[in-house]
């Protein structure tokens, strides 16, 4: 499989000094190290973070953003401080979110909230929609098995959904898993 983008997904409200904002600093410098380009929302906190970690690694920047008619109570906006490389602006936040997992030969998923969770669930569902011609995700943070557990318990999921995504504790595990992909 040949990967050549990564959308970098997770919440907003984070900011350096936060754990996870330097996890998806380090797993963008180590993305756009090995010549994958960036893609994220353009906003604040893990976004932020994935543009100065791709810009420190090297690497470039795709920001796809929305500018709402009206002030939206919460959502985070065009952060100024994320200074990416280029911009695709679309219509609104599903538009958004589409051409991010469009756009990302693989979705790395950090900490995030309701917005995140968004992102994830569209993710996996089109992973298993288009098994076997997925794009990878993976989840990172010990927290995802948790969540995963819940589901598994309380929702139905389907032979061989648990399988369309990798969990990651650290950074240094990126690299191996973008080989594995790149091999299958």
């Amino acid at each position: 499989m040949k990967i050549e983008t990564a959308a970098i997904l997770g919440g907003a409200e984070f900011k350096k000094g936060d754990k996870e904002y330097q996890d998806a600093f380090e797993v963008s410098k180590i993305l756009a190290q090995g010549g994958i380009t960036v893609f994220n929302g353009g906003g604040p906190g893990i976004m932020r973070a994935s543009t100065q970690g791709a810009h420190e690694g090297g690497g470039r920047v795709i920001s796809v953003t929305y500018y709402p008619e009206y002030q939206h109570a919460n959502f985070e906006g065009r952060d100024q401080g994320n200074l990416f490389d280029e911009e695709i602006i679309t219509d609104n936040y599903f538009a958004r979110t589409q051409k991010l997992l469009e756009m990302g030969g693989i979705h790395v998923i950090f900490r995030g909230g309701s917005g995140t969770i968004s992102e994830f669930g569209m993710s996996w569902a089109l992973s298993r929609i288009h098994d076997g011609h997925n794009k990878p995700i993976i989840l990172f943070g010990g927290f995802w098995r948790y969540i995963i557990e819940s589901l598994q318990e309380y929702m139905y999921l389907r032979p061989g959904e648990t399988k369309l995504y990798d969990v990651v504790d650290e950074a240094s595990q990126i690299t191996p898993l973008i080989e594995k992909y790149r091999r299958a």
